[in-house]
């Protein structure tokens, strides 16, 4: 599919037909007993049986062939620079092809590895906003990305989150990168972005990069970040005490990431269970990091906490979807009338284990993915990047 600023929505009446599994992303509720969806101007107008909804007049028709049907993966947590290129790797094209791993959204949590990054006060306002206007004009394969994440710095007063907010910044990037690392100053600053709209999330655990340090629970706590950043370890875990404190202690959005300690992020999700706290789970890769770019990081993380961590399947979907769209506030994520028209189309991978979609992830396989929509327009067609699928949708009638 072609890059760019590929900004605009479908306005005609599209139909997807045929869903033989309909994911919500609504962990309350994450099966929908339906098998067609309705849209209309890239949004989402209605959804059940095909007996029942009007499919006249339809100027696209999606026959999913049976194929499963879940809201847009959303990347809780991503570090962008400039386009479709990471400097971190020295790789072209990692948006795209995360994009073929069922991402349609990514939020930024700092544009950190910019080289000759400024952590002057004017500095870190110029580049943030600037990340956040090129972010909104160019999006690769029609990715979403939620960019202009600055790291707070120390001199920061109130006025410069006002300054940031008027400009359309609405993230603040990992507390703990730059030069505020205690909890007292961290604190005053969040609620400073809170106070304006500004949501923030946090470094969690060891040091990952030259620059960062230790953050720990006691600090976590104080901070009062909106997100626990990769509560797992970004890529050094707290120990498992710690982060206990930390679930029992607040009640944020607890972000488990592919760049972490697989074991801390199992235990993190036995936590959450323990306390009826599921929802608090979401989900980021991290990338790109040391450890690479990792297109599929969304996809093998939903694998992994429900085979190994003991999930339904349909509810580790809800970790990379509709659970980030409430704790981040996006119109996307969740299979409901109004919402963005923003979905992957997913199957069982031909000759594995499981018979069905869920059976073949609680096995801990990767899905294939068939189709992705952004804003109902068909971004991919068969992923490049998964193992493919036993069922693929088809569009039908253009």
């Amino acid at each position: 599919m072609a890059h760019g600023a590929l900004t605009t929505v479908s306005s005609g009446k599209l139909v997807i037909k045929n869903i033989g599994l309909l994911l919500s992303g609504d962990i309350g509720n994450p099966i929908l007993d339906a098998d067609t969806i309705v849209v209309r101007g890239g949004r989402i107008d209605a959804v059940g049986r095909l007996k029942d909804l009007d499919i006249d007049q339809a100027s696209t028709v999606i026959n999913a062939h049976g194929s499963g049907l879940a809201p847009g993966l959303i990347d809780s947590h991503v570090h962008p620079v400039a386009g479709d290129w990471t400097p971190r790797q020295s790789q072209l094209n990692w948006i795209d092809s995360t994009l073929h791993g069922g991402v349609t959204t990514m939020i930024s949590a700092g544009e950190v590895h910019t080289p000759g990054r400024p952590r002057d006060i004017i500095g870190l306002k110029a580049m943030a906003i600037t990340a956040q206007r090129c972010f909104t004009a160019y999006r690769p394969g029609g990715m979403k990305i939620h960019a202009g994440a600055p790291v707070i710095e120390p001199g920061m007063v109130e006025d410069d989150f006002r300054d940031l907010a008027a400009a359309g910044i609405t993230l603040l990037g990992e507390v703990g990168l730059g030069g505020v690392k205690d909890g007292t100053t961290a604190r005053q600053m969040v609620a400073w972005a809170r106070k304006y709209g500004i949501q923030s999330t946090i470094h969690t655990g060891g040091p990952s990069i030259p620059g960062s340090g230790l953050i720990d629970a006691a600090v976590v706590l104080e901070a009062d970040t909106d997100v626990v950043g990769h509560i797992n370890g970004g890529h050094t875990a707290l120990p498992d005490r710690e982060i206990r404190c930390i679930c029992e202690g607040c009640s944020r959005g607890l972000e488990i990431v592919h760049n972490g300690n697989e074991r801390a992020a199992l235990y993190t999700l036995r936590t959450a269970r323990e306390m009826g706290q599921l929802e608090r789970v979401i989900l980021g890769t991290d990338g790109p990091a040391g450890s690479g770019v990792q297109p599929l990081g969304i996809l093998r993380m939903i694998a992994m906490l429900s085979s190994l961590g003991d999930v339904p399947a349909e509810i580790a979907f809800c970790f990379g979807t509709g659970n980030t769209a409430r704790m981040r506030t996006l119109d996307c994520g969740l299979i409901e009338q109004g919402r963005a028209a923003d979905f992957v189309f997913v199957d069982r991978p031909q000759h594995g284990a499981g018979a069905t979609l869920l059976e073949a992830v609680q096995f801990g396989d990767l899905p294939g993915v068939g189709m992705v929509m952004i804003d109902g327009i068909v971004r991919t067609g068969r992923s490049r990047n998964t193992p493919p699928a036993v069922n693929i949708p088809e569009v039908v009638a253009a």
